[in-house]
């Protein structure tokens, strides 16, 4: 009988966890807060899974860049200055990973968790068929409208040639005219005179985030191992002798051999109560869905409007368009002057994509540390472990992050370099 793992957080993190962990040999059992799973942020997130095309926050520029976005109207950041210093020691982090080189150590450490994660998501395809979650391969467009954006792009792409750039392998990185772009996507047609130009590559997928979580669920619970779901609060740990014991709960105290936090931003507060200070802030996203009707112009490959951080993805009979960071502390619900502007954006973009008069908007909190890299793996507190920080990438980097973790766990190796997704 193996060791017991209680998983802290039932959104796509802590489902794929369990997952993992259940084919590692645990037991495992997931504690999660709401009446069902993925009801934060992995409810209506972009739902693009962009294991290639991963393009951390931090960077050079980016402050400038932050400033002009703050005067915008439909700007994609907004910041409300709050009393909290983890705020103020997020920023300053944040602020010093913005350039050049961190940025391009952050990609290439996401680069390889990129790709771990499309392995373990196909691995997990086979147990869960795609048409369960809308998945779809159709690749991914990043659209530039500034020049010089687009050159600097296009040199990086260049320079990484993974592949070779042209090369006829399904998942091929190519430099396209505003032109060329109209052609492989016609729903650019309004926005094809704003463009510079764009980026295609091929095999990114986009899926719905929640109907993947219930499926997983479903799995779960047909695992010998699983010992259930308990939906109740988690109010902190019981340590003896230096290691952690039990969590405390709404539910009571809840014992195991093993924990792991992969509760999105509410990790920052219980790994407090640990004595861990996690580098973690909420950024706060908006997504709308709109459904698609017959003769509505949606697009079939994944878009990125790079200027306006927006993304547009048709998932199933739905066009999603998610966007925004907002620095506004644990705020949840939603703004609605910044739905009207995502609004005001995909109609602009888009304007016959969807019927946008019947669009569902949502608002989540992406727990995101300063560099854009999770965090995977042990705190020095013996039995506790982490798998939190993911920001917008949850989605993507969910199976891989998750696979890795139970190695770990197992004192197994793993196949990437962890240096810089550990707790530092």
């Amino acid at each position: 009988m193996g060791q017991r793992v209680i998983v802290v957080g039932g959104g796509v993190v802590g489902l794929t966890t369990a997952w993992w962990l259940l084919e590692a040999g645990y037991r495992v059992r997931v504690l999660e807060r709401a009446a069902e799973p993925a009801s934060g942020a992995s409810h209506a997130n972009g739902g693009q899974l962009s294991y290639r095309y991963v393009s951390p926050l931090a960077d050079a520029g980016v402050p400038l860049k932050a400033l002009h976005w703050l005067l915008q109207r439909d700007g994609p950041l907004r910041l409300r200055p709050e009393a909290d210093p983890r705020q103020w020691r997020w920023l300053a982090q944040f602020l010093r990973r913005c350039n050049t080189v961190s940025n391009a150590r952050t990609t290439a450490m996401l680069l390889q968790l990129g790709e771990c994660s499309r392995t373990a998501m196909q691995q997990l395809m086979a147990l869960i068929p795609p048409d369960q979650f809308a998945w779809r391969a159709p690749g991914k467009l990043v659209l530039y409208r500034s020049p010089s954006l687009f050159d600097q792009a296009a040199a990086r792409a260049k320079a990484e040639r993974v592949p070779e750039l042209g090369q006829d392998d399904g998942q091929a990185v190519r430099l396209l005219s505003p032109g060329e772009a109209l052609r492989l996507e016609p729903a650019l047609e309004a926005l094809q005179p704003a463009l510079a130009g764009a980026i295609y590559t091929g095999g990114e997928a986009v899926a719905d985030c929640r109907a993947f979580c219930l499926s997983l669920a479903r799995l779960l619970h047909s695992h010998p191992r699983y010992d259930g779901t308990l939906h109740g609060d988690a109010h902190g740990w019981r340590i003896a002798a230096g290691k952690v014991v039990a969590l405390e709960t709404s539910l009571g105290p809840q014992t195991a051999d093993q924990f792991v936090l992969a509760a999105g931003i509410q990790s920052r507060d219980l790994a407090a109560r640990a004595g861990l200070q996690l580098p973690l802030y909420p950024l706060k996203g908006y997504s709308l869905s709109a459904p698609v009707r017959p003769g509505d112009l949606a697009p079939s490959i994944s878009v990125t409007d790079f200027e306006r951080k927006t993304l547009y993805a048709r998932i199933g009979d739905q066009l999603r368009i998610a966007a925004m960071v907002d620095l506004v502390g644990e705020r949840p619900a939603i703004d609605p002057r910044r739905i009207a502007s995502l609004m005001r954006t995909a109609r602009a973009a888009m304007p016959h994509a969807a019927d946008y008069a019947h669009a569902v908007a949502w608002s989540g909190l992406r727990p995101a540390t300063p560099d854009g890299a999770p965090i995977i793996g042990p705190t020095p507190v013996p039995r506790l472990w982490l798998n939190v920080g993911h920001g917008p990438l949850g989605f993507t980097f969910s199976s891989g992050s998750a696979s890795l973790l139970a190695g770990m766990m197992q004192g197994r190796p793993v196949p990437i370099a962890l240096g810089g997704l550990t707790l530092r």
